[in-house]
């Protein structure tokens, strides 16, 4: 399945920098980088933690995760920009999101953002349609979001944002959803222990590709960076990590000249397998050797034929079966390179991807575990139901105890009256 393209006009330097500014701002952020929540990868121990609090779980939507925002110009008008990985922003026309409190569907949101991922998706007469898969929002009309736990988050855009923009271009204008560059939907979230149809019935049907599982909490805040409470599930084949590649040097040419005059003109063979090294990030520029890329001769033929900048790259990997990093191939056969990312990955990161690998959670043992899931998971939705009608309750019994000190009060009133004094006078007298 394609990856799409990020549409759009991407805003020059002196303007993203001013976006990037305005967003720290509005999210309350002392940093200008990318603030989208970023995963850890699943490993034996998040099974337990499935166990003991609410998720949600969805599939792992293999597109360009984006967040959008909604803004206003210096007119006034409605505009919005994506913001890739990278944190570059990219001006996206004819988009109209009319507000909740406005049924003529004129007004429009903004200091809104939101968070999804861009998809193409395959539809039955074999046409492609660019979707943007809602999973989270930040901000809403400049109310920060973030504090709240998800299923709030969702449930303010759902009511706020996308029912009022779903009434417009599916009930009230339907040819001008054609016009819009992308489709909104929402990401389909599924209860915790739904893993059996996961995989059975929902991702064999997907419209689009998918790699994994993500399974979200439902009770935790939204977290700026890497958050240990969104969990990526892989089959041990998809477990990889982004390196940045480095080629070494190029074996020297042959050239059929004597020794001493090949010691002196030796000339680089590029035609020729140069060795091929993988560095992580550490953070502030800081890049460190770390393994080496395997490559066969016919895979280096095919990394020539594609004719591309190959050094400085980053690049998808994956460990085979013999411990040796090997790069994870494109729908074309050709490396994948990860041209939508500004850093490798961190060294936690990777470290928590190789925890995964050696203490791989396969498909079989989560679907062994959903029944435990699903019993914790009803266990505590008991408990808080329980909880709920006991404050119920309590409620009740204090308003039934206040109806009966109002109407005792009441009836201290009229025998005072009765006597020919106010009650305050009477007591007074008392």
């Amino acid at each position: 399945m394609p990856i799409p393209s990020i549409p759009g006009v991407k805003a020059e330097p002196e303007l993203a920098a001013s976006f990037r500014e305005e967003v720290a701002k509005l999210l309350g952020r002392k940093q200008h980088g990318f603030a989208g929540a970023q995963p850890v990868s699943f490993a034996s121990k998040h099974i337990h933690e499935l166990m003991r609090r609410d998720y949600y779980l969805c599939e792992k939507t293999d597109g360009i995760r984006c967040l959008l925002y909604f803004t206003q110009d210096d007119l006034g008008n409605e505009i919005h920009y994506l913001i890739d990985r990278k944190n570059d922003y990219y001006y996206v026309q004819g988009l109209h999101f009319p507000h909740h409190a406005d049924p003529s569907f004129n007004r429009f949101h903004t200091n809104t953002i939101i968070d999804g991922e861009l998809v193409y998706d395959a539809e039955p007469n074999g046409q492609h349609r660019l979707r943007f898969l809602v999973f989270d929002c930040l901000l809403l009309d400049h109310q920060l979001q973030t504090h709240k736990p998800l299923d709030k988050r969702l449930a303010y855009f759902r009511e706020n944002v996308y029912k009022p923009w779903e009434k417009l271009f599916k009930h009230v204008q339907k040819d001008a959803l054609q016009s819009q560059l992308f489709e909104v939907q929402f990401k389909d979230m599924s209860f915790p222990y739904a893993l059996s149809h996961m995989f059975k019935v929902k991702l064999p049907s997907l419209k689009h590709g998918s790699d994994g599982l993500i399974f979200t909490c439902r009770e935790t805040p939204y977290v700026f960076g890497t958050d240990e409470h969104i969990l990526k599930w892989k089959p041990a084949h998809e477990n990889t990590v982004d390196f940045r590649l480095k080629l070494g040097d190029f074996p020297a040419a042959a050239n059929g000249t004597s020794s001493q005059q090949q010691d002196e003109q030796q000339e680089p063979d590029y035609d020729a397998k140069p060795s091929f090294d993988l560095y992580v990030f550490h953070g502030k520029g800081d890049y460190r050797l770390f393994a080496p890329l395997h490559i066969t001769d016919d895979e280096w033929a095919a990394m020539k034929a594609i004719d591309q900048q190959l050094d400085g790259r980053i690049i998808e990997c994956y460990k085979d079966s013999e411990s040796r990093w090997r790069f994870k191939r494109s729908d074309d056969g050709s490396p994948h390179f990860r041209d939508d990312k500004h850093e490798a990955n961190h060294v936690s990161t990777v470290h928590s991807v190789l925890e995964s690998i050696d203490d791989a959670v396969s498909e079989d043992d989560l679907v062994r575990v959903e029944m435990r899931i699903r019993e914790s998971y009803k266990q505590r939705q008991a408990e808080r139901e329980a909880a709920e009608k006991q404050k119920r309750r309590e409620w009740e019994a204090a308003e039934e105890a206040r109806r009966r000190n109002d109407a005792s009060r009441k009836r201290g009133s009229v025998e005072s009256e009765q006597n020919g004094q106010p009650a305050d006078k009477r007591v007074k007298a008392e």
